[in-house]
C-alpha cells in the first residue's frame, strides 16, 4: 500500500456534493474551516434537505429546519454557497437525474476539487454504510467520469484515506458545525446535550495521525494524480 500523502495545497476552489444535511459535518467541516480560513472557496451542494431525518416530524416541517440548520453550520466553517436539489429523502438512487444534476453543477461551478461522501459498505466493523450514500457516492463517480473536462480531483471523505488534511486548529470549529444542527440532534438523543453530541462525533470521525499524533481529516483519491 503506498504511503498516506498530505492533501494537496496546489487548489483554490472545491465543491462539496452529500445526501443529506450534516454529511458535511461528520469529520470534513474541520478541513473546510482549515481551507476556507486560508482564503480558499468551498461550495455544499446537497441531493435532498432531510425532510426524512426527524423523528415524529411531517417532512413539510422538517424539511426547512434541516435545511437552515445546514446554512448555519456552513456559515460557522465559512462555507456561504448551499444548495439543495430536491431529491426525495431516504430514497436517493443513481439514477439518469442524479447523474445529470451532479455533471451540471460540477460543470457549472468549474471546482478544482469535488469531494463526495464515502461510498462503501461499511464506516468500520459494525458501522454499516446507509444506502442513500452508497448510490449517491456512485453517482458521482459516474457522473465525473462523464466529463469531458472534469475538474483535478475526485475524493471521497471516509475510511482508510490515501490522503490527509491535519486539523489541530479546527476542531472547535467543527464541533460548533456539527451542533449548529440543533433540532436533528436534540430529537436524535434527547438525553444528551447537543454540543456533547457533537463533541463525541468529532472525537470520533476525526482521525489522530499515528506518528505524530496530529488530528486530521481522511480522504480517499478516486481520479486525479497523487
Amino acid at each position: 500500500m503506498s504511503a498516506i500523502q498530505p492533501f494537496p495545497t496546489d487548489w483554490q476552489s472545491a465543491l462539496v456534493l452529500v445526501p443529506h444535511p450534516d454529511d458535511p459535518e461528520y469529520g470534513l467541516s474541520a478541513a473546510v474551516a482549515k481551507w476556507t480560513a486560508a482564503g480558499r472557496t468551498v461550495r455544499y451542494e446537497l441531493a435532498c434537505r432531510g425532510e426524512a431525518g426527524i423523528e415524529g416530524m411531517a417532512p413539510e416541517q422538517a424539511g426547512p429546519i434541516r435545511a437552515e440548520e445546514q446554512r448555519r453550520s456552513a456559515a460557522i466553517v465559512g462555507v456561504d454557497h448551499v444548495e439543495f436539489w430536491d431529491f426525495p429523502d431516504s430514497k436517493i438512487r443513481n439514477t439518469a437525474a442524479l447523474r445529470d444534476r451532479i455533471a451540471a453543477r460540477i460543470s457549472a461551478l468549474c471546482p478544482d476539487v469535488v469531494f463526495s461522501i464515502y461510498g462503501g459498505g461499511e464506516w468500520g466493523p459494525g458501522m454499516p454504510n446507509q444506502r442513500d450514500h452508497m448510490e449517491f457516492a456512485a453517482a458521482v463517480t459516474e457522473a465525473f467520469d462523464q466529463l469531458t473536462d472534469p475538474p483535478r480531483w475526485l475524493f471521497q471523505f471516509g475510511p482508510e484515506p490515501t490522503h490527509i488534511e491535519t486539523v489541530d486548529d479546527y476542531l472547535e470549529a467543527a464541533v460548533d458545525a456539527l451542533a449548529a444542527h440543533k433540532k436533528y440532534l436534540s430529537v436524535l438523543d434527547p438525553d444528551t446535550p447537543v454540543r456533547e453530541q457533537a463533541a463525541a462525533v468529532i472525537e470520533m470521525t476525526v482521525g489522530t495521525a499515528p506518528q505524530t499524533g496530529a488530528r486530521v481529516v481522511g480522504f480517499i483519491r478516486l481520479r486525479g494524480p497523487a
